[in-house]
């Protein structure tokens, strides 16, 4: 029999997981199997979870998402753990080394969204992505570095999800040929957007991982076609892929702190 705290911190680590499923949904044998608990002790803190607003079950699909009290208190602790804040200090040092536009960009679902572009010296700029605009995963080197992170399962399911909007919205850019760039894009080791949104607008992007592999966002440059061929493409993936590095490491250090403190509460509980 469990005692009130160990319910709390299983509740806890279930609602985690659902969250880490947040695009597509939980299947509850997903949340058996990664939690190691057994079925019953799941359905259980799934419902308790429910019961508080934390989660939600889709009555058709019958996976589970988050809730809408998960979302306020999202939103309540934004301020302080937002991605922006955390790689701001990364952006302004890429802007100052390259001149060019930096930019962080969340997965949002099947989408990317942009939530903060730095501004660099060199005079001529590109306009093509500003902050709060969103793209399906794929369009754009931000979010094909995302895309190109994800399982290839998951690659398939987004681009089938997408594509409609690809249709109608990007028709040079189908899904057969986003997929193409997403293997160009594990093998050269960063996302590449050759113009393909705006003739003139060229962007590479690396993915941003959470502690636990999972693909969050991308830090991306931004320059017009002159100053984004080879060999430079090659110098600017270099100090993206140390400022991914950096910021990753913040994640990292973040969430140990958290789970140091979690520890720590249930020891002396």
């Amino acid at each position: 029999m469990l005692n009130g705290s160990q319910s709390v911190d299983r509740a806890l680590s279930l609602l985690s997981r659902v969250g880490r499923h947040a695009a597509a949904g939980a299947p509850l044998s997903v949340l058996v199997d990664e939690s190691g608990l057994n079925k019953p002790t799941v359905r259980r803190l799934l419902l308790a979870l429910i019961r508080a607003g934390l989660v939600e079950q889709d009555l058709v699909t019958r996976r589970y998402y988050p809730g809408a009290e998960a979302y306020v208190l999202g939103l309540m602790a934004a301020r302080r753990f937002s991605l922006v804040e955390i790689c701001l200090e990364s952006l302004r040092r890429l802007s100052r080394r390259t001149e060019d536009t930096s930019f962080v960009s969340l997965r949002r679902g099947l989408f990317s969204v942009c939530l903060h572009r730095e501004e660099g010296a060199y005079p001529v700029r590109t306009h093509a992505l500003l902050a709060g605009q969103e793209h399906p995963l794929g369009v754009g080197a931000g979010s094909l570095a995302m895309l190109a992170g994800l399982p290839d399962e998951e690659v398939a399911q987004v681009l089938a999800e997408n594509a409609q909007i690809l249709a109608e919205r990007y028709p040079a850019l189908p899904p057969e040929r986003i997929l193409e760039r997403v293997e160009e894009t594990r093998r050269r080791g960063f996302s590449l957007n050759p113009g393909l949104i705006f003739a003139n607008s060229w962007g590479i992007g690396a993915a941003l991982r959470h502690p636990d592999g999972q693909v969050i966002g991308a830090l991306s440059i931004a320059a017009i076609d002159s100053r984004m061929q080879e060999p430079r493409q090659q110098e600017l993936a270099g100090f993206l892929h140390e400022e991914v590095l950096r910021v990753e490491e913040k994640l990292a250090a973040m969430f140990a702190s958290r789970e140091e403190k979690a520890a720590a509460r249930a020891i002396s509980a």
